[in-house]
């Protein structure tokens, strides 16, 4: 259900960008993504990875649009040494490669008119592939989905955007039984260019 109406809210702002008045670009996105799990079963710390992919910047006036995205976010994460009740589920000092679809729309906010942008809004990110190497008995560690809060910068150089994000999770992305809560972080910096 998560999905569809992630479909719908970027073919309705598509649909919307064409029809304004104001303007519309189709840019590529490519940056590193610094990703932690917090929860007593990880260890502490930034892993880092990467992300890729592609954006519609839709700007309505020059001081308010959207921008959904969808980005291949590719990260790891490890278990620590010690996972107390955990550790019938899961095996200790294991790296998990984590592969998400991350699909964010995000408002754009350029207060002065100049540019610099600020940006906020939901992120959906769809595992497509956990390893599943953190779970001793062969079943899943993580949920198929998970729900962030984005906010950062955007800054404008002709064709060409830099850009910083922070985004935290709203749900638990547990899928074993019995464990403690298990929510992202994320900080994400990038380059892109719009045509």
């Amino acid at each position: 259900m998560k999905k569809i109406i992630f479909t719908c809210l970027i073919a309705a702002a598509g649909f919307i960008g064409a029809q304004a008045q104001g303007s519309f670009k189709i840019g590529a996105r490519v940056g590193s993504t610094m990703y932690k799990i917090d929860g007593q079963a990880f260890k502490e710390g930034f892993n880092f990875g990467y992300h890729l992919g592609g954006a519609l910047e839709i700007m309505f006036t020059k001081k308010f649009g959207i921008q959904p995205e969808v980005l291949f976010n590719q990260t790891k994460t490890e278990t620590g040494s010690s996972l107390g009740s955990l550790t019938s589920s899961l095996n200790p000092n294991v790296v998990a490669d984590l592969k998400y679809l991350s699909i964010p729309v995000l408002i754009n906010l350029r207060p002065s008119g100049g540019p610099l942008m600020l940006q906020f809004g939901p992120q959906f990110g769809i595992l497509m592939d956990d390893g599943q190497t953190l779970v001793r008995n062969s079943g899943a560690a993580f949920k198929n989905g998970d729900l962030s809060l984005l906010g950062g910068v955007q800054l404008k150089l002709l064709m060409f955007r830099i850009y910083g994000r922070y985004g935290i999770g709203l749900t638990n992305i547990s899928d074993v039984a019995n464990s403690d809560t298990w929510k992202s972080q994320m900080v994400q910096l990038g380059v892109g260019i719009n045509f």
